[in-house]
């Protein structure tokens, strides 16, 4: 893990282009209309409610929407997240905001023990009708035995939680992964330190989200598909044209792949990596948990039991 001081020094001249292309790009967000408010979104105490209102609009035509704004890439955006997550059988995954369950599924599929966890009863509804005919992979192994007071836990089940205060303790899972949620949180750096807590040593952590393109010509024509395209599919497929304006104006307040890569090894994580996607369109922020930690809101959980 670098850590000397001739390492980090290296990074300054990277760091300080870093905040030249993030103040440009701020500028083009707000030449594109990013500022102008959007009922959804709110930076502050309010944002957790509106984006609850947001999901619960959008549950029933969100992987229709998906299919549709992304060409059907999210989906090999989706499979990139697992080829990197590696999950082996009988090894426990966490996939918080999991929507409709699609990282979920994918990860149980091969065999992990998973609980996706989202704060929108409606996307959960969604991703447990489509786990009721989910069947393990040949050849899984059984979960692990549980203590008499327990019940086993199942292949794969969904809870209700809150992703920037999990109610599991420390070093809990193998690999914790987060498609499209990370910038929907009212702290994604909370989001980010709770991933790493219940990450235990050599864990993995995996985030997939919407990025912002190194080339100056490439990211004013994304932000531009953003305000005028994408909001005419959330108002054509949902009846709201804000719902899906919210994507970039939940942008302009996220640091996007290289502020997540920054963080995770301001978190301590090695072998920290950005894989852009379609020339920085979407990014997947990869990083492996070294060593225990602890977070404020371990305290809280103490040692709580995995939800059944």
């Amino acid at each position: 893990m670098p850590g000397t001081a001739a390492q980090a020094a290296k990074h300054i001249p990277t760091a300080r282009r870093r905040g030249r292309i993030l103040l440009a790009e701020s500028a083009e967000l707000a030449q594109t209309g990013a500022s102008v408010a959007n009922i959804y979104y709110d930076p502050g105490a309010a944002r957790a409610a509106k984006v609850q209102a947001l999901f619960s609009r959008i549950a029933p035509r969100y992987d229709l929407i998906n299919d549709v704004q992304s060409l059907g890439l999210h989906r090999l955006w989706k499979r990139r997240v697992i080829q990197l997550a590696r999950p082996r059988p009988g090894e426990h995954a966490l996939d918080l905001c999991c929507g409709t369950g699609d990282l979920a599924l994918a990860l149980a599929r091969r065999g992990a023990q998973v609980i996706g966890l989202d704060f929108n009863e409606r996307m959960l509804a969604a991703a447990k009708r489509r786990a009721a005919a989910f069947r393990p992979r040949a050849g899984t192994p059984p979960p692990s035995p549980a203590a008499p007071s327990e019940a086993p836990p199942a292949a794969l089940r969904f809870v209700r939680g809150d992703a920037q205060c999990l109610p599991f303790p420390d070093a809990s899972f193998d690999l914790v992964t987060i498609g499209y949620g990370l910038r929907n949180l009212a702290s994604w750096e909370a989001g980010l330190g709770e991933m790493q807590r219940v990450a235990r040593p050599g864990g993995r952590l995996v985030v997939l989200d919407f990025g912002r393109p190194d080339n100056a010509l490439w990211r004013r024509l994304y932000f531009a598909y953003l305000r005028r395209l994408v909001p005419c599919l959330g108002w054509l497929f949902c009846g709201s044209a804000s719902a899906y304006a919210y994507i970039l104006e939940s942008l302009q307040h996220y640091p996007a792949q290289h502020g997540v890569a920054a963080a995770m090894r301001g978190h301590g994580l090695a072998n920290v990596r950005v894989l852009s996607l379609l020339g920085g369109v979407m990014a997947i922020n990869y990083g492996e948990k070294p060593g225990p930690s602890l977070s404020p809101c371990q305290g809280r959980n103490g040692l709580a039991r995995m939800p059944g």
